[in-house]
Order: structure tokens, then sequence, then C-alpha cells
């Protein structure tokens, strides 16, 4: 307890390194899997599912839509009847309005029923004929004005254009049926205006197959552009599918594993009581038949074998208690009795414990204690422990002759450390988070013929995180072993100040002004606040 201990230099442990399992690739493998699938179980060379879907967009957007439709046909029907024949644009009228019935008729009707491939694929071809139906009647109108005034040229293309648009758009979920709408007034006008044979028709025929191109590439992304959205709707579903599986899955471990917790609680609490009462007996009489209390044994290797008895139930009861412990710090019921304990007498009191065993081993404990250093906030039977658990893991595993060093000194920050190095076989620093887990031992521990239940370390790298310190283990193989804990500065008591006001009067009923004014309850010590 002389020299000055020198500042450690403190590092993180190592991360434990875990491979990550490739859940994105398998998930993107089985979505290509399924999509395959799809496509093959698929007229449309989409989902199933997407196919149901867009043949309902589209008997929703005509619903939607039916006031204009028909309102398109009327105003049609009553400028041909004020242009041309009456009688024939109110057939035409008539005609119109009973196809368009019809399609919002097979609308809802698609809408009520349940949904299945086969019935999906049956209304699609369905729709589609109808949509065909829809455009030939147009395509009656459209080519009975036909002439070679220009009126009636630009009239034909105003409305084909019209006609296309608003179909392209109420049919863009089902591309296949805006085709079957627009198709036959197309090529109607475009032949017409062909038959004429003037150069001016021939570029309103060229527009008119420009015009269908647009309109069919719009509605094209149109589609593109609502099968992507499906697509991505499908996959939030999915995504939201899977996170309800894993939290439900994240909920069924979590009950299993508190139920667990509870179970082992309660048998460690039956256990202790059941396993202690028996083995106090056994470390008692092997005690008196050790010592010969009573007399001489009349074989004297029954002493011997009294001894091995006692020395065993110790070891036992030793294993029980630490594992007791360990399962108080994980159930977070190890509460801790702190005070003002001086961390260089508990390392002391605890080398002296410990000098005889690494003595009989021909280890030697130096020491360098800091001189004059306060007391620490703690727990000083926890504290005990730390030293203990980390000085008889030095002790176990050093060989003889070997060298162990304590150190007790002041942190960078102002806290106080302790630092147990010794001069053993070392740990490989992939083994350090093994020996640092419950039960965990690293090679050299199997090898070696003091065998714990690898407990310590866990014991005391908990203790010294219950008191907010830190736990850093440096070690390197045939060099030896490093331990640092350390009390942050906040549980370091500082030095008493001197009382600077006058001791109280005898008299409590005469105070000066003087006296009024002096402070009160002014705190004896301060644990690191500074003030």
């Amino acid at each position: 307890m002389s020299n000055p201990a020198e500042r450690p230099e403190v590092f993180q442990l190592p991360a434990d390194s875990t491979v990550a399992v490739p859940a994105r690739n398998r998930r993107a493998a089985s979505q290509r899997v399924r999509e395959a699938r799809d496509r093959l179980t698929s007229t449309s060379g989409t989902r199933p599912a997407f196919d149901h879907e867009l043949v309902r967009q589209y008997a929703q957007t005509r619903l939607s839509a039916s006031y204009v439709v028909m309102l398109l046909v009327v105003a049609t029907g009553l400028l041909f009847g004020i242009w041309k024949n009456p009688i024939s644009a109110a057939a035409w009228t008539v005609g119109m309005l009973c196809i368009h019935t019809v399609v919002i008729r097979n609308c809802n009707r698609f809408l009520n029923e349940a949904p299945s491939p086969a019935r999906t694929r049956k209304w699609r071809s369905r729709f589609v004929l109808l949509d065909l139906l829809y455009g030939l009647a147009w395509t009656t109108l459209l080519i009975h004005p036909a002439g070679a005034d220009v009126v009636s040229n630009t009239f034909m293309m105003f409305l084909m254009l019209l006609v296309v648009a608003v179909s392209s758009m109420l049919a863009a979920s089902l591309p296949i049926a805006a085709l079957a709408a627009t198709a036959p007034v197309t090529t109607a006008i475009a032949l017409d205006f062909i038959l004429t044979g003037t150069f001016d028709n021939y570029v309103l025929a060229l527009l008119t197959v420009a015009a269908e191109g647009y309109f069919a590439l719009l509605a094209h992304r149109l589609h593109s552009t609502t099968l992507a959205t499906l697509e991505a709707r499908a996959e939030k579903d999915a995504l939201i599918g899977e996170l309800e599986q894993a939290k439900a899955i994240s909920d069924e471990a979590r009950h299993r594993a508190e139920a667990a917790n509870v179970a082992k609680s309660r048998f460690l609490a039956q256990m202790s009581h059941e396993l202690r009462t028996p083995l106090n007996a056994i470390l008692g009489f092997s005690e008196v038949m050790k010592s010969e209390i009573f007399g001489a044994h009349a074989v004297p290797v029954y002493k011997d074998y009294s001894a091995d008895i006692h020395n065993s139930g110790v070891h036992l009861l030793n294993l029980i208690n630490e594992i007791l412990d360990l399962s108080r710090i994980e159930a977070g019921r190890y509460e801790l009795n702190e005070e003002a304990i001086s961390l260089v007498h508990v390392v002391a009191d605890c080398h002296h414990l410990l000098k005889l065993r690494a003595s009989s081993r021909g280890i030697t404990i130096h020491e360098v204690f800091e001189q004059g250093m306060p007391r620490v906030w703690a727990d000083e039977r926890a504290a005990r422990q730390i030293v203990l658990n980390l000085l008889s893991n030095a002790i176990k595993f050093t060989p003889q002759g070997g060298e162990i060093w304590l150190k007790v000194g002041w942190t960078a920050s102002g806290g106080q450390y302790l630092s147990v190095k010794d001069t053993g076989s070392g740990i490989a620093e992939d083994e350090i988070p093994i020996v640092l887990a419950s039960f965990g031992q690293g090679s050299n521990s199997i090898k070696s013929a003091e065998q714990g239940a690898g407990l310590g370390l866990p014991i005391a790298k908990s203790l010294i995180d219950m008191h907010g310190g830190t736990f850093t283990l440096k070690s390197k193989l045939r060099i030896g072993t490093e331990v640092i804990i350390t009390f942050p500065p906040e549980r370091v008591m500082s030095a008493l100040a001197p009382m600077a006001d006058e001791a109280p009067p005898l008299q409590p009923g005469h105070l000066d002004i003087d006296e009024k004014n002096r402070p009160r309850n002014k705190p004896i010590m301060n644990a690191g606040t500074g003030l």
C-alpha cells in the first residue's frame, strides 16, 4: 500500500459478432417463385388476385361515370337529330342507352358476386364483348354523316377523339376492353377518310390512326400505373402480415420466457431452502467429525474422509449461493444495501482472506494502492463479492510462481477503479464474450483442473453494472489477464468541509438578525456533486 497506481486505459469489450440471417434474400426468392407461379396460372400475365382487382376497378369506374356516358350519348343524339335524320338519331340514342344499361347492370352483378378465378375470367370476357358492342354502336353513327365538306369531317374527327378518349379512360384497367371499344370507331373513320380520295382526308385518316395509338399508349400507361399500385399494396399487406406474424411469435416467446422465469424463480426459492437445510447438517456434522470433538477416530483415514466431505459441502454451498445471486440479479430483485465504504480496505481484506491460498501455490500478490482515497457509496457485500470473484479467478488460473497485481486508484473522470492483473495463461479474444456469459467457460478453464461453474465474472459484471460502473476485461494468450472495474464519480464521497457557522444558542427564544439569516439544513457530506 505504498506506490501510487497507474491510471488504466479502459477499452470496450469486443462486440459479439453474429451472422445475420439473410431473411431479405429468402423473401425475395419466395416472391419471385410466387410471381412466376401466378403468371403461369393467370390469363393476363399478372397475379390472379390482380386480375380480379383490375376487373373490379373497371366495374367501379364504369358505375361512377355512368351519368357522364349517358349525357354524352344523349347530347350526341340531339346534335345528329338536329343536323340529320331525327328518327335515326333517336333510334341510335335508345340503342346506346340500352347497351349502356346492360353494361351497368353487369358491373353491379360482378361487384355483388364472390370473387373466384373462373368467374373473373368469365366476367372479363363478357366486359370485352360489351365494350366491342359499345364501340360498334358508335361506329354506326359516326360513319353516317360522311361527306366532303369540312364541317362534317371536323365534327367526325372531334367526336371520334372524344369517344376514344372517354373509352380509353373508362377501360384503362382492362387494356383489351379499351381496344375493343375504340378500334372499331377509329378503323371505320380512317377507312371513311381514305375512301374519299383527297389529300386532306388522307391527312385526317393518318391523324385518326395516330390519335388511336396515342390513347392506346395512354391507356397502357394507366394500366401499368394501376398494376404497380396494386403490387405495392400487396407488398405492403404481405409485409404487415409478416410483421403481425413475427409479433405474435415474439409475444408467444416472451410469454413462454416469462413463464419459464417465474417457474425458475419459484424453483430456486423453494430449492434454496431444500438444499441448504440438509447441506448445513452435512457441514456441521462433518466439521465435528473432522475436528474429532467427541474423540479420536478408530481409523485415522476417517478424519481425511470427513475433511473431504466438509470441503465438498463448502464448494456446493458456494455454488448454490452463486446461482441464487445470479438469479436474483437477472430477476431484478437484488437490492443494494449502500453505505460509505473504503474500496482500499475492502480489497485489502479480500487479499488477506485469499493470501494463504495464493501462498500455497507460490503466487505473489502485489498491492499498489493510492493513498488518501475517500470512501465510495456502495454495497459492501457486493463490493467484497466482486473483489473475491476476481481475485479467486486470478489465483485459479495463474501457474505456480506467478504474480498478481492489485491496484486501486483514481480514474481520469474522478471515479475510483480496481485492477486485478495476473500472469496466467490468458483468454483468447474470441472467447471473452463467452466467459462473460452465464455458465460460460473458456478453453483454458475447461482444461484446468480447477473448473468452476462459470458464474464469477458474470456476477461481478452484473454487480458493478448495478452500481453504475464499468467492467473491462483485457487478456492475451500466454501473457495474462487484467480486469478493471470502475465506480463512477457520483459515488465518490468528497471530504467533509469544516463548519463555518457558530453553534446555536442554548435558548432558542433569543435569535438575532444574523442567526435568522443563517442557512439551515446544510448537507453534511456531498457525494460527488461538486457543491
